[in-house]
């Protein structure tokens, strides 16, 4: 559906265009090589952002080089596009590595009849500038277990082996609830359709809020792809999902628990140093027009709030297990910081 689109039907999410995988050994489709991936992301974008984070949490900047869309898309041909501009750090509109000014010219580069949609994350081979994968989780995924020495001493394990069951049963639920029930919510074609999205999104919260009142982290004592993946909508909810697609039963700041544990891991390195307020404002509130026509973006709420105390180290546990923080944020990928 594009964005300027008045919906006709619930939305859907289309499974990856492409998913070569990329591991160390190269066992599946792609060999792990320092400096021959680009990651071209945009930060408004929860499922891109959670490549992010575990592309920072196991030290693979160097190893991945970032590539940052404007938040505001442009209309190629009808259909709304991830694009580079200088606005966003990318002289002559154009990506300096790729020299791309568009995600999709990598997606026709990979398949020249390729007619569908074009999303982000997207992994681009640097030697050939042909669209890896758009397959957000299974890179999330492979990052986080598959590249080797390539990721930096210290760095957490995300995926523990004998938790991976947990994980994966609590993220169907979150997925089908949360993290696609705020986008079912926000272009429900029908009165039916808006109510049922919106009362398994609170449903859901409801049922986080009991699970985190005790526990620190949703699976084990340490931060894992379960966290990470709740974490990109818990941050946007205040900021669009509650007024942009009317989800506004409660704010996330009503909820006790989950606001602590939010402010937890945005507290952490690598969640609040890799979220951008400001593009994620500006694209929700800008290109969805279908509810937005007006284009205004709303200010609030103050982000400042996400630096306030939390108090989850009383539930015990540690971020990283027996791992350690990451360092510095590269200083070409800073983000502001709440002001």
């Amino acid at each position: 559906m594009r964005a300027n689109q008045i919906p006709t039907e619930e939305i859907t999410r289309e499974p990856a265009a492409f998913a070569d995988r990329v591991t160390a050994d190269g066992r599946f489709d792609r060999t792990a090589e320092p400096g021959r991936f680009r990651l071209v992301i945009n930060r408004a974008c929860p499922w891109a952002h959670r490549v992010v984070i575990v592309r920072r949490l196991m030290g693979l900047e160097e190893a991945v080089s970032l590539a940052v869309t404007d938040p505001r898309q442009e209309i190629i041909e009808g259909d709304p596009h991830w694009v580079f501009t200088e606005e966003t750090g990318s002289p002559g509109d154009r990506d300096p590595v790729l020299g791309i000014h568009a995600l999709r010219e990598a997606y026709l580069a990979r398949d020249p009849g390729y007619t569908g949609g074009v999303s982000v994350p997207g992994l681009v081979d640097t030697a050939d500038g042909h669209l890896v994968s758009n397959d957000y989780d299974r890179l999330s995924l492979d990052m986080a277990t598959e590249w080797g020495g390539l990721t930096r001493d210290g760095a957490p394990d995300l995926y523990p082996a004998a938790l991976r069951d947990e994980i994966e049963s609590l993220g169907r639920e979150i997925y089908r609830d949360l993290n696609n029930g705020v986008y079912r919510a926000g272009f429900a074609p029908d009165q039916k359709r808006y109510d049922r999205a919106v009362a398994g999104v609170f449903r859901r919260l409801d049922a986080l809020e009991e699970r985190l009142a005790t526990r620190r982290y949703l699976v084990g004592d340490a931060v894992t792809i379960a966290d990470i993946r709740l974490f990109t909508t818990l941050v946007r909810f205040d900021a669009v999902y509650h007024g942009h697609f009317k989800c506004n039963v409660r704010k996330l700041a009503e909820y006790p628990a989950l606001w602590a544990y939010a402010r937890d891991l945005f507290q952490t390195p690598g969640f609040g140093d890799t979220t951008h307020f400001d593009h994620i404002r500006v694209h929700y509130y800008y290109v969805h027009t279908a509810i937005n026509p007006t284009r205004v973006v709303a200010v609030g709420p103050d982000p400042r709030l996400w630096l306030t105390a939390h108090g989850r180290e009383e539930l015990g546990g540690a971020p990283f297990g027996a791992g350690t923080a990451p360092g510095p944020v590269p200083e070409d990928e800073r983000v502001p910081a709440p002001a």
